[in-house]
């Protein structure tokens, strides 16, 4: 079983907690993550207050090295990355999360 929140778990949800059609709320879901995504693919960093800052940020261009052959260095260009931080309330609810039962979960997605 995934851990993973899905975009259908957050329709599902929404359609329960209101009275909106569920194809409403399937459009709305997907219009809002078009709309973020869109200002990200833009340059734009996207504010949820109190949830948090998605920032597109500039990696610098670096030598790694391909683990199948350690002998050979590949460059790996400068790119655009996004990074999250977390806002006020989600901190606040992440200090209160079971470390240990999180810890079995990430565990059990390696075996």
């Amino acid at each position: 079983m995934s851990n993973n929140l899905t975009k259908r778990e957050i329709v599902l949800d929404i359609y329960k907690k209101t009275a909106f059609p569920q194809k409403q709320v399937v459009e709305t879901v997907q219009l809002t993550l078009d709309i973020i995504q869109n200002a990200l693919a833009a340059g734009r960093n996207v504010e949820l207050r109190n949830f948090g800052v998605l920032e597109v940020q500039v990696r610098k261009s670096r030598v790694g090295r391909n683990p199948n052959k350690p002998e050979r260095e590949v460059v790996i260009p400068r790119r655009a990355v996004v990074k999250f931080k977390s806002g006020k309330t989600l901190k606040q609810q992440l200090k209160k999360l079971d470390l240990d039962a999180l810890k079995l979960v990430g565990t059990e997605a390696a075996d």
